[in-house]
């Protein structure tokens, strides 16, 4: 046996687990339960979660309707139960300006200081704006908020993409006038083509972009709702992906496998390459992001955070 043998069998098969990483920030997103089961399930994964002091956990808003309708009772909710520093998704495509300044006026009154700045999904008739009575994009919406108070505010960037920009080029304009408008972070979609989420960092530090990029990740917790799911938000879905879920459509217990060895595996190779914030969008389940949590080497605390 060589002595580099020797040596890789001393450290035995799990020794990239010990090997230290960087230090990362973490965050989690939840969303708005819409029955009893659905907010009991909420309520187990923040339970679950909170101990892992993450820097802050957002909750989305639905789409259509009042984009502060349970989103605003979840975000108090998880400040007073959970103490954690909860953070509000606001969206400016279904609701007049007036209604979106109120709605932050709101938030800045009850102590919210952090929100997700977002356009939106249009409203069902397909029709965004017959008026101007709307903020028409995302860095409008920033644009009022910095009027309104000081906020933290943090928005959306695509590693892939939106399936609505004309080009990738036009894409990243549009992050860049979100980020001159006001916004201090960019939280990526989820994308399994990490070779993606570096170019988009890349190039954000070579436009001189400064905001932090703090990268989304999507544990699998049901592969088929996600390819659906990302046919929809023009998320890719690679080959890979696919081969690695064949035939698990009814192994839950394998599914939960694979899905924990992705997740971890993403997030390690991101941390390796310098991402310093990683946003897990949880699904209102805790399982495998606390999987990946352990597996990066973080560990929970039911000390409080300072």
């Amino acid at each position: 046996m060589s002595t580099d043998a020797g040596r890789s069998h001393a450290r035995g098969p799990g020794a990239w687990l010990s090997e230290p990483l960087p230090q990362v920030a973490i965050s989690f997103e939840f969303f708005p339960p819409k029955s009893a089961e659905a907010d009991a399930r909420l309520w187990q994964a923040v339970e679950r979660l909170a101990p892992f002091h993450p820097s802050y956990v957002s909750v989305t808003c639905g789409a259509g309707g009042n984009p502060a309708e349970g989103t605003a009772s979840l975000v108090e909710a998880l400040r007073a139960r959970a103490d954690l520093c909860a953070v509000a998704h606001l969206t400016c495509a279904t609701a007049p300006r007036a209604t979106i300044d109120q709605i932050a006026e709101r938030y800045w009154d009850s102590g919210v200081r952090h929100i997700v700045a977002l356009r939106g999904d249009p409203p069902k008739d397909g029709v965004r704006d017959r008026d101007g009575a709307h903020y028409g994009f995302a860095a409008d919406l920033v644009a009022a908020l910095r009027r309104i108070g000081d906020f933290e505010i943090s928005v959306a960037a695509y590693p892939e993409p939106h399936p609505e920009a004309a080009s990738r080029e036009a894409d990243f304009d549009n992050l860049k006038r979100k980020i001159d408008a006001g916004a201090g972070r960019a939280i990526t979609q989820y994308c399994f083509d990490t070779d993606a989420v570096l170019r988009l960092r890349d190039r954000m530090v070579a436009a001189g972009v400064a905001a932090p990029l703090s990268v989304g990740i999507l544990p699998v917790h049901n592969f088929t709702q996600v390819r659906r799911f990302s046919e929809r938000c023009g998320a890719g879905v690679p080959d890979w992906l696919c081969d690695l879920f064949d035939g698990l459509d009814n192994d839950p217990e394998q599914q939960a496998l694979v899905a924990a060895s992705v997740t971890a595996e993403q997030a390690r190779r991101l941390i390796v390459e310098g991402i310093e914030e990683l946003h897990f969008y949880t699904l209102n389940r805790a399982e495998l992001t606390i999987a990946a949590c352990r597996l990066l080497g973080l560990r929970p605390s039911l000390a409080c955070a300072a």
